[in-house]
């Protein structure tokens, strides 16, 4: 059971961390627009309320995709006032607790997400400033996306909690 729930763990935080990997290319896109935007406007007098608004939609991508990588390369700020007084079994009580209940909330915040994007399409929603980029609904389609990718990384957290909450098994082969 153990070499299972590890598989699961592997297999999900692997998907995270390539979605991250590519997603911190946004990052480099953020920087040209910015740039861009900045040059043209200062140099040249040129502005675009479609590169503003881009600026925007690739800090938001960002930050939906970067939630779930960050948690997965341990990026999160854990304030430890009990937890450090806590011994390792009751630590791992209330890391298995926690990832469950990460789990749980991405996976119904990823839900409820889908009825906004739904919204968003069935109105086929743009910019409601003239010269703004049309089909938000692009964007909003990331919401689901990035809480699913979320959940998943969460469900890596749990398997590899109750690996160490449960313990392996010592002999080879045993699960």
């Amino acid at each position: 059971m153990a070499h299972r729930l590890e598989m699961i763990a592997d297999g999900a935080a692997s998907v995270v961390r390539t979605v991250g990997q590519v997603t911190a290319w946004l990052g480099l896109a953020l920087v040209l627009v910015v740039a861009g935007n900045v040059l043209g406007r200062y140099l040249f007098g040129l502005g675009s309320v479609a590169m503003q608004e881009a600026e925007w939609h690739l800090m938001a991508l960002g930050a939906l995709f970067g939630m779930s990588y960050g948690l997965n390369a341990g990026g999160e700020v854990r304030v430890d006032v009990f937890y450090d007084r806590f011994s390792v079994k009751t630590k791992r009580i209330v890391d298995t607790i926690s990832s469950a209940l990460l789990m749980l909330c991405a996976l119904a915040l990823a839900w409820l997400s889908i009825g906004y994007l739904e919204q968003s399409y069935s109105i086929n929603e743009g910019s409601p400033d003239p010269g703004g980029l049309a089909y938000r609904y692009l964007l909003k389609s990331a919401l689901p996306i990035a809480f699913f990718l979320l959940a998943l990384q969460a469900l890596s957290m749990l398997c590899a909690h109750l690996v160490h909450l449960v313990g392996k098994p010592e002999a080879a082969g045993s699960d």
